[in-house]
């Protein structure tokens, strides 16, 4: 899918910069050819010797190198290029590119092109999860700019949460959806998935048996039509799919939050099972049994993410999915909850025990929307999930 596509890779700053040297061995490999573009900051990481050596290609460093600016070189290299790919994306260089710097060849490239871009961003959670890279984010992403993760986990700094690059496999999945050139490229979709954990105390919690498995189907779908994937999932025990990006939480408070951050979008799709209610006041100790029984729990209702999405004024998105989750009277309850909730698609299905679809690898729904409801055969949720991004991919297609 990647031979003969030309590849622009600008490395920038941080120890994530690394990783670069594996991203351009597995691009190569995949037939890409890689122009790499390192910056000040990337040079401290990796060597232009180490870059060189795995690209087989010049590596570009100066934007007043004359015998390459003689003919306008950083023109040419930005526009060159079927993909620029920005790995570790770093906060400055997002910073820049939202507010249309060019102070160096990175920067300048990165303003002066023409060719569609994706960033793999790499930074301290706490730089991530600043207001000014959200904004930064969020400018970004409304100019058109792709982004492959940053995941969630350990930092070189010692602290963990979300702000560590993909890993090199993700940001390949990523580029390669990209050139899929599927119905839904250039479009960028919200999937939420798993179920949420409410915590007791710090070791109980309140659940419900969703794996995940159709939630990441979903996201895998409609990442091969070429959408920018954002999923949102809880603890679910399937993994993720690679070539989107992954923002773990745990309660509905923090889907929530995740969500809204993501917005806007041209369409989200709401297959997680989140919990209806959270204890109100969860303990910070674990709750020990006592001669007065049973301790009392006083319970809070969690925020509607599907309705609150559903009813926006300013960025909703053109098609909202809801999921309904049922095990009776199916169609007649899952057609209420759309109109309830103000979304624009149901998908149903029968969750009780005997049908072994929570958890299971196959599913039975029932498309509800504002023609009728529309029965589906029994599938694996792969097909369900292939089904279900198709017909998005058409209504995106016929809201123009």
């Amino acid at each position: 899918m990647l031979r003969g596509k030309r590849i622009l890779l600008i490395i920038g700053g941080g120890i994530a910069a690394y990783k670069s040297l594996d991203l351009i061995r597995r691009l190569s490999e995949r037939g890409a050819t890689v122009t790499p573009v390192l910056t000040r900051g990337g040079e401290q990481f990796v060597t232009p010797l180490s870059v060189s050596a795995l690209a087989g290609s010049k590596v570009y460093r100066d934007l007043f190198d004359l015998t390459d600016e003689a003919e306008m070189g950083h023109i040419q290299l930005s526009r060159s290029a079927d993909l620029v790919l920005v790995a570790p994306a770093t906060a400055d260089l997002m910073a820049k590119m939202a507010q249309g710097l060019a102070g160096d060849l990175a920067s300048t490239l990165l303003l002066a092109t023409d060719t569609p871009v994706i960033l793999a961003p790499a930074m301290n959670v706490r730089m991530w999860e600043h207001p000014a890279t959200q904004r930064n984010r969020a400018t970004l992403a409304a100019d058109g700019i792709g982004f492959v993760g940053p995941d969630d986990g350990s930092m070189a700094c010692g602290e963990f949460g979300p702000g560590r690059m993909a890993e090199p496999m993700a940001i390949v999945a990523a580029t390669e959806a990209h050139f899929a050139a599927g119905p839904l490229a250039g479009k960028r979709i919200i999937v939420t998935s798993g179920p949420t954990h409410e915590p007791i105390d710090p070791v109980r919690y309140i659940a419900n048996r969703s794996s995940g498995a159709q939630g990441t189907a979903l996201a895998s779908a409609l990442r091969d039509l070429g959408a920018e994937v954002i999923f949102v999932t809880g603890p679910a025990s399937v993994a993720a799919p690679d070539g989107v990006t992954v923002v773990p939480v745990e309660t509905a408070l923090q889907m929530k939050d995740a969500v809204m951050a993501a917005l806007p979008t041209d369409a989200a799709v709401f297959a997680a099972a989140v919990a209806d209610w959270r204890v109100a006041s969860a303990s910070d100790r674990k709750l020990k049994k006592t001669r007065d029984g049973m301790p009392a729990l006083e319970f809070a209702e969690n925020p509607d993410i599907l309705a609150t999405v559903s009813r926006l004024d300013n960025g909703r998105p053109s098609l909202v999915v809801g999921f309904a989750a049922e095990t009776d009277d199916v169609v007649a309850h899952a057609t209420a909850k759309r109109l309830r909730k103000g979304c624009d698609w149901i998908v149903a299905n029968d969750v009780s025990p005997a049908t072994g679809i929570m958890g299971g690898t196959e599913n039975a729904v029932t498309l509800i929307t504002e023609n009728g409801a529309e029965d589906w055969p029994r599938m694996s949720k792969a097909d369900v999930s292939e089904k279900i991004a198709a017909r998005i991919a058409k209504a995106l297609s016929d809201d123009g």
